[in-house]
């Protein structure tokens, strides 16, 4: 399941990364393909409708920069928002010492 959905992602971002221009309608199209690989990969479609949401939002609202390509900085909030998703920051796991498993 996870192979496929990564698979499925990486066929988005090449794509992406071939647009030169970022527009409403490339990054409706985008968010329609990414919108299927997560319903595919079995994530609640309130999830789903929420997290297309908050990219699509920063994708547009987000002013590009000379110095990098629009594809790169439409990578980047997917990314960011996806890591949202799955936790956010990484966590340290605290073992309790005295605990004591038989």
């Amino acid at each position: 399941m996870f192979e496929n959905l990564s698979d499925r992602l990486q066929k988005v971002i090449s794509n992406i990364k071939s647009h030169g221009v970022i527009n409403e309608d490339n990054i409706s199209d985008m968010m329609r393909e990414i919108r299927l690989c997560l319903l595919e990969a079995d994530v609640n479609i309130k999830i789903v409708r929420e997290f297309t949401d908050k990219v699509k939002e920063k994708a547009l609202g987000e002013e590009v920069r000379k110095s990098i390509k629009p594809g790169e900085l439409f990578v980047k909030i997917l990314k960011d928002e996806l890591v949202d998703l799955l936790g956010g920051d990484n966590s340290p796991l605290v073992i309790d010492k005295k605990l004591v498993v038989t």
